[in-house]
């Protein structure tokens, strides 16, 4: 018989808790018709020759629920901020107001809330995939441990305790899907 076997369940937490963090944040840059500043975290700014994330070059504010503005700490950088915005396909159509770039969040309408809706499926399809091939991953270590030597009680108990964390993440995402569907729904 070979030596205890350990899954290393924390790595593996560890990988379903990054899954999990990654569809966070998608889902903090999908626009709800309410202003947010974390939906302006995957717009880059080539600022100083570099690609550099717009909180980094100016202060991200949201003074109201339909407003968030960006106040720019270089002047010169104002129209690359502009332009990083134009080009972010967030449709949001920025104005100028000196080294204050303010970006006015649209209502709406019920078509774009289900397109919204649909990618946010998306996002949660592809966090529940990430999730199955850590779950993947473990299930093949029980099997290589089963291989070298494991009992078949172990094995089962092994796997049964994979799924079960598996399930719990499955679970987290289906509920982060509900809420942010519902998020996008409310007018």
């Amino acid at each position: 018989m070979s030596e205890e076997f350990e899954l290393d369940t924390d790595d593996l937490t560890r990988r379903m808790d990054g899954a999990m963090s990654n569809l966070k944040t998608e889902f903090a840059s999908l626009r709800t018709g309410r202003a947010s500043a974390a939906m302006l975290e995957p717009v880059q700014v080539d600022a100083y020759g570099s690609m550099t994330p717009i909180n980094q070059v100016g202060t991200v504010n949201v003074p109201e629920p339909r407003m968030v503005t960006i106040n720019v700490w270089d002047k010169g950088l104002v129209g690359k901020v502009e332009k990083a915005i134009r080009e972010s396909g967030l449709g949001i159509n920025p104005q100028l107001n000196g080294t204050i770039i303010m970006l006015p969040i649209p209502e709406l309408n019920e078509e774009r809330r289900r397109e919204l809706g649909k990618v946010a499926g998306q996002y949660a399809e592809s966090a529940r995939v990430s999730i199955r091939n850590v779950r993947r991953d473990g299930m093949d270590q029980i099997k290589k441990a089963k291989n070298d030597g494991m009992s078949e009680d172990d094995q089962k108990l092994w796997e049964s305790e994979m799924q079960e964390l598996t399930d719990s993440y499955i679970k987290n995402v289906d509920d982060a899907l509900e809420a942010k569907q519902a998020e996008i729904m409310q007018v």
